[in-house]
This record gives C-alpha cells, structure tokens and sequence, in this order.
C-alpha cells in the first residue's frame, strides 16, 4: 500500500465504501430534485405562461428589473465608494505607532463589525427620519448605504491590516536602511505590494455589498432589485418562482463578472510585478571613477 504525504492510499474496503456513499448521495440528489421538480409542476409554477413574459415582453425588464437593478448598484457603488477609502484608513491606523490613533480605530472597527449590517441600516433610517427632512426615497438609499459603510468599511478594515502584516519584515526593514519614513514606507513599500494579496478579499466584500442590498429592500422597503419580485409576481399571475429564477441569474451574472474582472486584474498586477532578470549596472556615485582591485593570488585561487 503506498502512502502519500497528506493521506494514506485507500484500501479495497475503503474505496468499495467510498463508491457505495457515492452511489448513495447521488440517488439520494437526483430523488429531492425530483421531488422539488415534481412539486412545481403539480403547483403549475412551471407553465410556459408563468415564464412567458420575461421572454416575449420588455414590459418586465423596463417596469420592475432595470428600475430595480439601478437601486442596487447605486447603493452598492456609493457604499463602496465610501468604505473602500475608510476601511483603508482605519487599517493603517491600526498598524500606527502612535496609541492616540491606533486605539480608537480599534474601537471603531471591532464595534462595528460586531453589529449585524441589518441593525445598522434600521438605526440609520430612523436617526434620518428623526433628524433629517430627507424624502422618502433619498431617505432608504441613504440608510442603506449608511448601513454598508458602516459595517463593511470595518471589514475592509481588516482586510488591510492582514494583507499589509502578511508581508515580510524584510522589506519594511529594507525602506528604513535606505532612510524612509514610516508615512513613506507605507505609501510607497507597503501598500503597492499588500495589493495583490488583499484584492481577492477586496472583491469577495464587493460581492457582499451587493448582495447586502436586498436587506434595504427586505426591512425597509428600498426598492432594489430583489424588491421587484413581489410587484412584478402580482402583477403577473403569481409567478414567484419564475420571478425569483430571473432575479437570481442576473445576481449570480453580476458577481460573476466582478470575480471575473478581479481575477484579470490580479493576474495583470502579479505579471507587472515579475522581473524580467536583467541586470542593471550601478552608476559610480559622486561622479568617482572605479578602477579594477588589484588580483591577489592565494593556494591556487584568485581573490580579489
């Protein structure tokens, strides 16, 4: 029996069970499917007729999906419009030599990354209501969006901390030898490197944010895109399921794209990063001249 270095090879016993729990789960798969394929034609929610208008109408698309996608993106790019810079900021101020900086963005990101963003979004609409003669509409994006800031920045927050920390000691070392700044180190060493390796994270609370719109849309009545299903499931024969499979291809094409575009992004930082092994030669400094050390000859070696 041979070994592999993280498991043992499979024995005759273990792999007839393995084939067994197989066999199992994929029976046990293609029956619930079965049965929820079953329950929806028995309740007609997969008549032609339910489909029909999101395939040979605008009427849909114009009414209820583009109004309501439009709210979406909206709260999601001023969110992260606004968090994105915040979270970087309090990351830094994290790392920060300085207590009187680094304790109360301690304070700030614990604080609010440990309030659920649905909590966050309802106190900021009533502090609107209260205190603010927002309208109605302007006063939900604003809530909203309030609400995602508040908690993804301090996520963001954290992303920026680790991703700056992750990398080696060596190179914040190397900018002190050559006499920066810490302000600079950061700017210049840390921050460009700890990019790449933050970006996977970046985008995956990208992808949150836009999913975390249909929070406004549940509690407080923000008209974002998962919104529309009640209005347009009323209005066109109780099509709920067709409406919620509509909705749900348009967010998984949406994030799929923005997880595309990070991707290529990450590959073209990473291939911008490589050196292309040449070698540079040393300008002789103050304009001296360089002459060959003179060849001293020891047991049969050369040595300068």
């Amino acid at each position: 029996m041979t070994t592999s270095v993280l498991f043992d090879a499979q024995g005759p016993r273990a792999k007839q069970r393995n084939i067994l729990y197989t066999v199992v789960f994929v029976a046990v798969l293609v029956a619930a499917g079965w049965w929820v394929f079953s329950s929806l034609a028995e309740k007609q929610q997969l008549d032609w007729v339910k489909w029909e208008p999101f395939f040979t109408s605008p009427q849909p698309w114009e009414t209820y999906i583009w109004p309501g996608l439009q709210n979406t993106l909206k709260a999601a790019f001023f969110a992260l419009l606004i968090a994105l810079p915040l979270g970087a900021l309090f990351g830094i101020g994290r790392l920060s030599d300085h207590r009187w900086m680094r304790m109360p963005s301690g304070v700030v990101v614990e604080f609010f990354r440990a309030i659920p963003v649905l909590i966050l979004m309802i106190t900021a609409n009533a502090a609107y209501a209260e205190f603010t003669t927002l309208a109605t509409e302007d006063r939900l994006l604003y809530a909203v969006v309030t609400g995602l800031v508040l908690y993804n920045a301090s996520v963001l927050a954290e992303i920026v901390r680790a991703g700056i920390l992750s990398l080696p000691r060596g190179q914040t070392d190397a900018a002190k030898a050559i006499g920066m700044r810490k302000g600079q180190t950061m700017r210049y060493v840390l921050l460009p490197q700890s990019v790449t390796a933050m970006l996977p994270a970046i985008v995956s609370q990208i992808v949150v944010i836009v999913k975390d719109t249909a929070l406004g849309g549940a509690v407080l009545t923000f008209p974002e895109l998962l919104a529309s299903v009640r209005p347009m499931s009323a209005n066109y024969g109780a099509n709920t399921i067709a409406c919620f499979t509509i909705i749900a291809l348009i967010y998984m094409a949406l994030n799929f794209a923005l997880t595309s575009f990070a991707s290529w992004l990450e590959g073209r930082l990473r291939r911008g990063k490589k050196s292309t092994g040449a070698v540079v030669g040393a300008a002789p400094a103050g304009g001296l001249e360089i002459t060959d050390a003179p060849t001293v000859k020891t047991g049969g070696t050369d040595k300068i």
